[in-house]
């Protein structure tokens, strides 16, 4: 039996306020037979490589039960669904008829549909130390929005390039699974690179409304020594401006550009093509001090000795199940922060990822998690950030990357097994607060 928690509705946001669900297709399409391999297809058949040692081979089956989530999506009445077109999908036969389809759906069910053209599942035979990765990504960009742009109202180019970057290329936790430490940051470039000319392939297509999916987190020193608050400066280089201030200003942070692959002058112009709108993806804060000589760890997150920075554990905060603290105020923080610093350069913001890992239908921790998270977006609006829209993650229980299936973030839980869908107390709590938003 499900419990009911009586909550007081939301504050109402601005008329038009976009509210939606997101996923992604490596997590929950399977039918991986179906499509060419990409780099989480080898690196997840290496042993150790997933806690539970399991693959998005099946994953939830969305690839042949996309009608039932869309269907879940309509009685969630939300007004958009964010989801992510494969790569490897679209170059094997039949990929690009699949999102036809499930566009097709989508809009019949009177959802916008918002595709994220890449979320981390990179063609196995390609590389993002390579710099020809960005023009082949341009073409592909091109090939989709051919496809797909007379009912996709809305784009998002990449997603989370800092945690591809970082967990992949130079940590080695994700794949590709290369511990590069700092000689990544060419993936990085590469990465802002192919969103540049993507948006160029976009608006050649006729694109109108195009934005990026950025993870950004308020970085707070672990105390007021000086070598903590530098500790803290540099992460946020690392987790923040290194991916926003060259799409936003046009330029690296200070002595970041010179360990970019050459001179990057002409590709910065590329970067920084105009923005209709930017999104943000925000879970946690984080908390940084000084080097302790030893490895630290940190929502969920071993880093290395080492490092010119330790990360450290946020204290007297509740934590879900995946370790992340929930500290719903440091999203306000995160968004006037961002105000602050880019001013008119910031385009209007949608969040495009907020959720968290919880287990159990009966999911009174994340009713409460985006309650918490909601009004302190709303707390963002009131202080004049131009807030457009905010995105759940996630509509399904799905393939958690290196975590497999033992983090559940779904509004919706998937049985492993049987692969049915049970809809939790909050798809149920977020469709009334919806109801209340009309």
């Amino acid at each position: 039996m499900i419990r009911r928690m009586v909550t007081n509705p939301i504050p109402r946001f601005p008329d038009g306020f976009l509210w939606g669900v997101s996923t992604s297709a490596h997590q929950i399409e399977g039918a991986a037979e179906e499509r060419e391999p990409s780099v989480w297809d080898v690196f997840t058949a290496e042993p150790g490589r997933v806690k539970d040692g399991s693959t998005a081979a099946v994953a939830c089956d969305h690839y042949h039960r996309y009608r039932e989530d869309v269907a879940l999506l309509a009685g969630l009445g939300v007004d958009a669904y964010r989801f992510s077109v494969s790569w490897p999908r679209v170059n094997s036969p039949g990929g690009l008829d699949f999102y036809d389809r499930l566009v097709d759906e989508v809009c019949a069910a009177s959802v916008q549909p918002v595709p994220t053209l890449f979320h981390w599942d990179l063609p196995a035979a390609l590389d993002w130390l390579d710099r020809d990765t960005a023009s082949r990504f341009a073409e592909y960009v091109s090939v989709v929005a051919e496809r797909l742009g007379d009912r996709v109202p809305r784009w998002i180019t990449l997603n989370e390039p800092a945690e591809h970057t970082l967990l992949g290329h130079a940590l080695g936790v994700h794949a590709p699974g290369r511990r590069l430490m700092f000689d990544a940051l060419p993936v990085a470039h590469h990465q802002l690179l192919a969103h540049g000319l993507a948006v160029q392939a976009l608006r050649a297509a006729g694109a109108t409304r195009i934005g990026i999916a950025n993870s950004h987190a308020p970085v707070r020193p672990a105390s007021g020594e000086p070598a903590d608050v530098a500790a803290a400066a540099f992460y946020d280089v690392l987790l923040n401006r290194l991916f926003a201030d060259p799409l936003l200003l046009g330029r690296y942070p200070e002595d970041i550009g010179e360990l970019m692959p050459g001179d990057v002058t002409a590709d910065l112009t590329v970067i920084a093509e105009p923005l209709d709108w930017y999104g943000v993806n925000y879970y946690a804060p984080a908390r940084v001090g000084a080097p302790l000589g030893t490895e630290t760890r940190s929502g969920g997150l071993t880093l290395p000795a080492g490092l010119p920075f330790s990360v450290r554990e946020i204290e007297n905060v509740p934590v879900t199940d995946h370790g992340w603290p929930v500290v719903p105020e440091a999203l306000t923080e995160l968004l006037t922060g961002l105000r602050e610093r880019y001013g008119d350069r910031l385009p209007p913001v949608v969040i495009t990822e907020n959720g968290c890992s919880y287990e159990g239908v009966d999911d009174q921790e994340r009713i409460a998690f985006l309650d918490g998270h909601l009004r302190a977006l709303h707390r963002a609006v009131a202080a004049g950030v131009e807030v457009h829209g905010y995105f759940v993650w996630s509509l399904l229980d799905n393939f958690e990357w290196a975590e497999g299936y033992a983090r559940r973030f779904g509004l919706v839980q998937v049985d492993p097994g049987t692969l049915e869908r049970t809809p939790k107390a909050s798809y149920a709590w977020l469709r009334d607060q919806l109801r209340a938003q009309r």
